[in-house]
């Protein structure tokens, strides 16, 4: 079932859904299955897997040089998903990006989705790579995650990269996509950002799926922002708690959002790792009854491998 179905079938109710991560190369599914297993009982309708792009790592050679070498270190999205369909019986939702994909490399990986009926896919553009000082597509690639959700639309209308080819079959995907309440750090100004958001909606997009934020006002007036513009497709708020004293100052510095001064002083003042963990959750506790409260379609978890902590959280709010 598509994800614009579940959020219609659940009326006012609001769902809940995870996000995991593939397991570094040589890892296991059970590692997965270890993430999962505890949260099911909550029911999600669906669950998400990143992907991630190759990386650049520097090897140094026999003879004293170091070889530039690209490794893709977490591999293994669409085998997940199809792990995940069998086990539990709920819908994956595989990212897609465009950084390391041809346009070529796309339309496969759609067509072995379609034939898989895996049927939902979130299009993002993807991070840079570690030693690059910004986003470089591939040759023969997207730049942007609007030409991503332009190619996945084409394919819904049986539109391939061959023109030649006659009577082609229409995939069915529902195409999520990322917004950012805080306005993405590339973007000149939030109005700007929000033209794009709305770009990517007029090109087919089904359902946005938010950055993290800690302040629900910003994502209360996000969505105002964006039914302002004519975007009306559901908005689902992303959501992760801070757990650990690094935190405080690395997801405000990678993810250029901003921390509520009520909350960055009770982490300051914090003066256990537990104390600063009970922070974050409850913290997150709290945003989560006050989304759900306000009828939200769905509060989406990022898991990061962290049972315990989301199983918690999920306790608390369901």
């Amino acid at each position: 079932m598509k994800v614009t179905e579940y959020f219609k079938k659940a009326k006012d109710q609001t769902l809940i859904s995870f996000e995991v991560l593939p397991p570094l190369k040589g890892g296991g599914m059970q590692a997965i299955f270890d993430t999962l297993d505890p949260l099911m009982e909550f029911k999600p309708p669906f669950i998400d897997v990143t992907y991630h792009r190759e990386e650049f790592e520097y090897k140094r050679q026999e003879s004293g040089y170091y070889e530039k070498t690209a490794i893709r270190k977490r591999p293994g999205t669409v085998g997940i998903c199809a792990a995940i369909m069998h086990r539990y019986g709920v819908d994956a939702v595989p990212h897609l990006i465009c950084g390391g994909f041809t346009k070529e490399d796309t339309e496969n990986a759609l067509i072995d989705l379609h034939f898989l009926n895996i049927n939902n896919v979130l299009a993002i553009r993807g991070d840079a790579r570690k030693f690059d000082g910004r986003f470089i597509a591939e040759e023969g690639g997207h730049e942007y995650a609007l030409d991503l959700v332009k190619q996945i639309a084409d394919m819904n209308r049986g539109k391939y990269l061959d023109s030649d080819i006659e009577n082609a079959s229409k995939t069915d995907f529902c195409i999520g996509i990322a917004g950012y309440p805080e306005k993405h750090f590339e973007a000149p100004n939030m109005e700007i950002d929000l033209q794009f958001l709305k770009a990517k909606v007029d090109a087919g997009a089904d359902y946005i799926v938010t950055q993290m934020f800690f302040d629900n006002q910003s994502y209360f007036n996000f969505v105002d922002r964006c039914r302002a513009l004519g975007i009306n497709i559901p908005i689902v708020p992303g959501l992760k708690p801070i757990t650990k004293k690094y935190q405080l100052s690395s997801i405000p510095r990678h993810f250029y959002i901003n921390l509520p001064e009520a909350l960055a002083k009770e982490l300051m003042n914090a003066k256990t790792v537990e104390a600063y963990r009970e922070i974050g959750i409850e913290w997150c506790i709290e945003q989560s009854k006050g989304l759900k409260a306000k009828g939200v379609p769905c509060l989406h978890y990022y898991t990061m491998g962290d049972s315990a902590t989301f199983r918690r959280i999920a306790e608390a709010v369901y």
